[in-house]
This record gives C-alpha cells, structure tokens and sequence, in this order.
C-alpha cells in the first residue's frame, strides 16, 4: 500500500484523475472498477474534460441501492449516467451497474460476479471510504473474502448519504446489493481517493490499524498494489506522514507528479 498525500483536495482529485487517465491512454479496453460520492463528481468531471477516449472501457460499478430503478434520479445508474457516461463517449452497453431492483437479488449477484469474470477481472478499481470503513457497501463485519451480494446499510451510512435525498435519512434505501471485499481485492490495481477531515480518522484505522472486519477498508492492506490518495484534512490522523511524504518525494514512479 502507498499513501499519497496531497495539499488539498483539488490536488488529489488531479493526481487521480491524471493516474486513471494514462492508464486509459495505455489500455484503450481497461476494465475500471467505479464508485460514486460527492468526491467522485469532481474527479469524472476532470476526467471528461481530458481528451480521452473511453469507448473501448468496460465499466463495473461497486454498488446499488435495493428498490430503487435505473432511472430513479437517486440510483447510482442515474448517478453515473449524469456523471461521466453520458459526458465520454463509453458504448453504455459496456457499462454495468449492480441491479438493485432484481426480483432474485442473489442470482443478480452472482451473475455480476460472472460479468466480472467474464470481462476478465477489473484492471483499475477506483474505491471511496465511509465513515463507517466501508468499501463499497461493505458494512461492518464483511468478511474480507465476500463477494457481490445484498447488504443491509448502518444508521452511520444512511445518515452520511441522507444529503443526496434531501437531507432525510428515512428516504435513503435500507439495503444495497454490492460487490464484495473478496472481489474488490481481485481487482489488479487499487486506487481510493479520500478527502476532508470527516474522512480522517477512518483513514487513519483503515491504514495504519489493524485488519479488521469492523473496518472493511483496512482489508487494503493486503492489496500488492493499492494507493491510498488523500488531502492533507484526510491525512491529519495518519502517524507515518514523514514517510509518506519521503516516499512521494522519493520514488521514481512519482516524479512527474512532483512539482
């Protein structure tokens, strides 16, 4: 795992909409992992503004709310549609979302783990993290080798994502169908963007803590090629910043990003 920490969150979004980029310039048909948030709109607006095409990607996005249809303006489809897909030019026959409306939500499942496989594995998982330590909706006590499948949300995660329905927790859906922390892990690289002091002291358990099922993003730390990018908010609660830093101003592969 590599922690980057950048001056603000504008920075960091830049540096991780610049890593996705290249990675698209060097494989036009990369299979990318996706997530949503109010950090993730700044980054697809920095990626659909680069010149770069992404009509060759396929797209796997970590989660979906239960009950909600594609064209709900609060499902994660919707998100994505207004987001990135309908400003690149991706075929959105090659994107996939997790389908929470499912009459047979376990065969929804497993059948996107198998859309996975057959795409042959995600190439570049893009990951956000909760305040509860979820990745994806992989709520406290996901057992790192889960797969894709119907998680009920904590109190904390509804409260967290309430301002997208308003500000009322009782809309924001009680379920949601997700990958699971065993498929995140298979992806072949791991990029999670964080920013803001909300996000500071997860960082800090999911990092430098133990690996733990009550923190399912600490599971990272298993990860042979996962990079941990924040701002310096989200960096606050972090005790190794000296080497993080000597790190990014040290490594080779970061030097076109130092400035």
């Amino acid at each position: 795992m590599e922690i980057i920490i950048r001056p603000d969150a504008a920075a960091a979004v830049d540096l991780v909409s610049s890593l996705l980029a290249q990675r698209i310039r060097r494989q036009p048909d990369a299979v990318l992992g996706l997530a949503t948030g109010r950090t993730m709109e700044k980054l697809y607006q920095s990626l659909s503004r680069q010149a770069l095409s992404f009509r060759q990607c396929r797209t796997f996005n970590l989660d979906e709310y239960i009950g909600l249809p594609a064209d709900d303006p609060q499902s994660y489809r919707h998100y994505m549609q207004e987001h990135l897909f309908s400003r690149t030019d991706i075929d959105t026959r090659n994107t996939h979302v997790p389908d929470g409306s499912a009459s047979d939500l376990k065969q929804a499942a497993t059948q996107y783990e198998h859309a996975i496989q057959a795409a042959g594995g995600i190439d570049v998982q893009l990951l956000g993290i909760g305040e509860a330590g979820h990745i994806g909706f992989n709520e406290p006590l996901s057992a790192i080798m889960s797969r894709t499948r119907d998680k009920c949300l904590t109190p904390t995660t509804r409260r967290q994502n309430a301002s997208m329905f308003g500000g009322d927790v009782e809309r924001v859906p009680r379920r949601a169908l997700t990958m699971g922390v065993g498929t995140i892990l298979e992806a072949r690289e791991i990029i999670l963007l964080a920013t803001g002091s909300a996000k500071a002291a997860i960082i800090a358990q999911a990092v430098e803590g133990p690996i733990t099922s009550m923190v399912s993003a600490s599971a990272l730390q298993l990860h042979p090629n996962c990079k941990v990018i924040v701002d310096d908010e989200a960096a606050s609660g972090l005790q190794g910043r000296e080497y993080y830093d000597f790190i990014f101003d040290n490594e080779p592969e970061w030097a076109e990003f130092r400035s």
